[in-house]
């Protein structure tokens, strides 16, 4: 089953895909025109624009049909056999030509499990040698480049390179965050599903609950954001553990649940008294207690089921 999360997911992984790709289009026509008219080497600028119509073509007939992770272990593999052309015509000039190899690891961790980690590790490991080897085995007529020229070349490598690593490392802590938000959503979920523990009924448990139920409503302190327990215990000068209990007798799993029950039964009576043309959610969320929109959102997911705007909606249908 395909949750919010993993759609969020596979969205953040589609945009870095694009971007990505966008951005290895100008970096590789950059090289290219530098190899035309700076650096001639025909045949490094025909292979690299070879590189970039096959970049640029291929992505723009698979983006839409294929999955993400089909595309991006293609292009690994891919990408990195179209580079070993390229490390084994500059291996006697400059060793930086690798260093395109050293952002598939974490393209890896980005995109897939740890196991891929290692496997696509071993895989730019095992290219590098074999481009070692042949170097050291067999003979090749590549250009030899002065050492200015191979000083421009590596100078926009390294560039490159810290940018590609930068927008890895900038979608990957996106994809985190969407993660972990989810972790704390279900935490929080089960926490309001489970069922309030039995606790030993005490003898003024209904009286004292009634007590905390007539001074929140007549006083509404719930609309305090820094209310809690303890402003409680010394509003109606009762022992905060009673009050604690008090309030699990009547099924809500802590005081925080309690709390927010009033804000958000407040926030539902406001969007019904108000005309959203004329005040906005956030008058309404705050002047119920809440403190950001964030917070807000969560809490009336949790205890309604549906979004804010969805009860919005419905109201307005009605």
């Amino acid at each position: 089953m395909t949750t919010a999360k993993d759609i969020k997911i596979e969205q953040y992984k589609r945009q870095l895909i694009y971007y990505y790709n966008i951005m290895m289009a100008v970096i590789l026509a950059v090289f290219a025109l530098i190899f035309t008219f700076i650096i001639p080497d025909k045949m490094m600028a025909w292979y690299l624009y070879g590189g970039l119509f096959l970049l640029v073509y291929t992505y723009l007939i698979i983006r839409k049909s294929y999955s993400v992770n089909i595309m991006v272990h293609s292009y690994i593999i891919i990408a990195t056999l179209y580079n070993f052309y390229i490390m084994l015509a500059f291996w006697n000039n400059s060793i930086a030509s690798f260093v395109w190899l050293i952002p598939i690891p974490l393209a890896a961790y980005v995109f897939f499990q740890r196991k891929y980690v290692f496997m696509y590790s071993m895989f730019v490991l095992l290219n590098i040698i074999a481009g070692y080897l042949i170097s050291r085995t067999f003979s090749f007529k590549f250009p030899i480049h002065r050492p200015e020229d191979v000083r421009i070349t590596d100078t926009i490598l390294m560039i490159s390179n810290v940018a590609v690593i930068s927008l890895l490392l900038y979608f990957k802590d996106k994809i985190k965050r969407v993660e972990i938000y989810h972790e704390i959503e279900e935490k929080n979920q089960n926490a309001i599903i489970q069922p309030a523990p039995m606790v030993e009924k005490t003898p003024f448990a209904d009286e004292l609950f009634e007590k905390i139920e007539q001074v929140m409503r007549e006083k509404q302190l719930y609309k305090d954001v820094n209310f809690n327990i303890s402003k409680l215990s010394t509003e109606i000068d009762i022992n905060s553990s009673y009050i604690s209990k008090s309030i699990r007798t009547k099924g809500y799993p802590n005081f925080n649940n309690y709390l927010n029950r009033h804000r958000i039964e407040c926030v539902k009576r406001l969007l019904n008294e108000n005309d959203l043309e004329k005040v906005t959610l956030m008058y309404i969320y705050t002047e119920a207690g809440f403190s950001n929109q964030s917070t807000f959102n969560r809490v009336f997911k949790q205890m309604e089921s549906i979004t804010p705007s969805e009860y919005i909606s419905s109201l307005q249908l009605h």
